[in-house]
Protein backbone atom coordinates (compact mmCIF):
# COMPACT_ATOMS: atom_id res chain seq x y z
CA UNK A 1 0.00 0.00 0.00
CA UNK A 2 2.65 2.39 0.89
CA UNK A 3 4.65 1.62 -2.57
CA UNK A 4 1.21 2.27 -4.23
CA UNK A 5 1.09 5.30 -2.63
CA UNK A 6 4.86 6.76 -2.94
CA UNK A 7 4.17 5.40 -6.65
CA UNK A 8 0.76 8.03 -7.03
CA UNK A 9 2.68 10.92 -5.24
CA UNK A 10 5.84 10.55 -7.44
CA UNK A 11 3.48 10.75 -10.80
CA UNK A 12 1.62 13.22 -9.45
CA UNK A 13 4.73 15.48 -8.52
CA UNK A 14 6.20 14.91 -12.05
CA UNK A 15 2.81 15.55 -13.93
CA UNK A 16 2.53 18.63 -11.67
CA UNK A 17 6.00 20.09 -12.31
CA UNK A 18 5.34 20.86 -15.92
CA UNK A 19 2.30 22.85 -15.49
CA UNK A 20 2.75 26.24 -15.44
CA UNK A 21 0.60 29.41 -14.61
CA UNK A 22 -0.92 31.46 -17.32
CA UNK A 23 -0.62 34.14 -14.43
CA UNK A 24 2.89 34.93 -15.21
CA UNK A 25 4.39 38.78 -14.95
CA UNK A 26 5.25 37.64 -19.03
CA UNK A 27 1.93 35.95 -20.05
CA UNK A 28 0.25 38.81 -18.03
CA UNK A 29 1.91 41.58 -20.08
CA UNK A 30 1.22 40.07 -23.61
CA UNK A 31 -2.38 39.44 -22.53
CA UNK A 32 -2.81 42.87 -21.64
CA UNK A 33 -1.19 44.28 -25.20
CA UNK A 34 -3.49 41.66 -27.13
CA UNK A 35 -6.70 43.30 -24.90
CA UNK A 36 -5.51 46.66 -26.45
CA UNK A 37 -5.36 45.37 -29.99
CA UNK A 38 -8.53 43.88 -29.38
CA UNK A 39 -10.23 46.90 -28.53
CA UNK A 40 -8.28 48.73 -31.13
CA UNK A 41 -9.58 45.86 -34.10
CA UNK A 42 -12.28 44.57 -33.10
CA UNK A 43 -11.01 40.84 -32.28
CA UNK A 44 -14.45 39.11 -31.37
CA UNK A 45 -12.44 35.59 -31.39
CA UNK A 46 -9.87 36.96 -28.73
CA UNK A 47 -12.90 38.78 -26.47
CA UNK A 48 -15.11 35.65 -26.04
CA UNK A 49 -11.81 33.75 -25.36
CA UNK A 50 -10.18 36.22 -22.86
CA UNK A 51 -13.26 37.98 -20.97
CA UNK A 52 -14.74 35.53 -18.10
CA UNK A 53 -18.70 35.26 -18.60
CA UNK A 54 -19.33 37.40 -15.70
CA UNK A 55 -16.73 40.38 -17.03
CA UNK A 56 -17.20 44.24 -15.75
CA UNK A 57 -16.25 47.24 -17.78
CA UNK A 58 -16.36 50.53 -15.38
CA UNK A 59 -15.66 53.11 -17.58
CA UNK A 60 -14.77 57.18 -16.82
CA UNK A 61 -16.52 57.74 -13.87
CA UNK A 62 -18.96 54.98 -13.77
CA UNK A 63 -20.46 56.72 -17.12
CA UNK A 64 -21.06 53.62 -18.34
CA UNK A 65 -20.61 49.82 -17.47
CA UNK A 66 -20.60 47.48 -19.95
CA UNK A 67 -20.52 43.27 -19.47
CA UNK A 68 -18.91 40.75 -22.05
CA UNK A 69 -21.80 41.04 -24.16
CA UNK A 70 -21.45 44.43 -24.72
CA UNK A 71 -18.16 44.58 -25.45
CA UNK A 72 -18.67 41.93 -28.03
CA UNK A 73 -21.39 43.74 -29.66
CA UNK A 74 -19.53 46.44 -29.44
CA UNK A 75 -16.91 44.75 -31.46
CA UNK A 76 -19.00 43.28 -34.04
CA UNK A 77 -20.73 46.70 -35.19
CA UNK A 78 -17.81 48.05 -35.34
CA UNK A 79 -16.42 45.51 -38.07
CA UNK A 80 -20.00 45.30 -39.60
CA UNK A 81 -20.13 49.61 -40.24
CA UNK A 82 -16.18 49.91 -40.79
CA UNK A 83 -16.06 52.68 -38.91
CA UNK A 84 -13.50 53.12 -35.62
CA UNK A 85 -12.09 56.65 -34.89
CA UNK A 86 -9.54 55.30 -32.89
CA UNK A 87 -6.00 55.32 -34.69
CA UNK A 88 -3.88 53.65 -31.68
CA UNK A 89 -3.96 52.04 -28.20
CA UNK A 90 -0.51 52.73 -26.54
CA UNK A 91 0.18 51.57 -22.61
CA UNK A 92 2.71 52.88 -20.68
CA UNK A 93 3.80 52.67 -16.86
CA UNK A 94 2.19 48.99 -16.92
CA UNK A 95 2.34 47.23 -13.40
CA UNK A 96 1.68 43.84 -12.53
CA UNK A 97 0.71 42.43 -8.93
CA UNK A 98 0.17 38.43 -8.51
CA UNK A 99 -1.71 37.16 -5.91
CA UNK A 100 -2.47 33.35 -5.83
CA UNK A 101 -5.18 33.03 -8.56
CA UNK A 102 -5.45 36.47 -9.09
CA UNK A 103 -3.47 39.31 -11.04
CA UNK A 104 -4.17 43.19 -11.02
CA UNK A 105 -2.59 45.32 -14.14
CA UNK A 106 -2.52 48.95 -14.06
CA UNK A 107 -1.08 51.61 -15.99
CA UNK A 108 -1.79 54.26 -18.39
CA UNK A 109 -3.53 53.86 -22.08
CA UNK A 110 -3.29 56.92 -24.62
CA UNK A 111 -6.13 55.97 -26.88
CA UNK A 112 -5.71 58.18 -29.69
CA UNK A 113 -9.48 59.26 -31.77
CA UNK A 114 -10.93 62.05 -32.85
CA UNK A 115 -11.09 65.28 -31.65
CA UNK A 116 -7.63 64.13 -29.26
CA UNK A 117 -6.07 61.85 -28.07
CA UNK A 118 -7.52 60.83 -24.40
CA UNK A 119 -4.65 59.49 -21.89
CA UNK A 120 -6.45 56.66 -19.40
CA UNK A 121 -5.80 55.08 -16.14
CA UNK A 122 -6.84 51.51 -16.00
CA UNK A 123 -6.71 48.36 -13.51
CA UNK A 124 -7.57 45.10 -14.81
CA UNK A 125 -7.91 42.19 -12.90
CA UNK A 126 -7.58 39.07 -14.45
CA UNK A 127 -8.10 35.36 -12.85
CA UNK A 128 -6.28 31.93 -13.53
CA UNK A 129 -9.30 28.73 -14.11
CA UNK A 130 -7.72 25.67 -14.90
CA UNK A 131 -5.17 26.74 -16.13
CA UNK A 132 -6.58 29.59 -17.95
CA UNK A 133 -6.38 32.85 -17.93
CA UNK A 134 -9.69 35.28 -18.09
CA UNK A 135 -10.16 39.44 -17.80
CA UNK A 136 -12.99 39.80 -15.31
CA UNK A 137 -12.77 43.22 -14.79
CA UNK A 138 -11.56 46.53 -16.28
CA UNK A 139 -11.56 49.90 -14.97
CA UNK A 140 -10.73 52.98 -16.96
CA UNK A 141 -10.51 56.88 -16.17
CA UNK A 142 -10.01 59.61 -17.77
CA UNK A 143 -7.10 61.85 -17.16
CA UNK A 144 -8.01 65.51 -17.48
CA UNK A 145 -5.44 67.26 -20.17
CA UNK A 146 -4.59 69.75 -16.86
CA UNK A 147 -3.51 66.58 -15.01
CA UNK A 148 -0.83 65.54 -17.10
Amino acid sequence: MRLLLFFSLTLYAIYTQGQTSCLTEKNLLAMDLRWEKAQLDADTLFLQKTLSEDFIWVHNHASLTDDKTAVIQRAKRQLQTGQNNTRSRTSSEVQVIIHGQTAVVSGYTRVDRDPEATLYHFMRTYTEVNGTCFLVGNHTMAIPAEEI
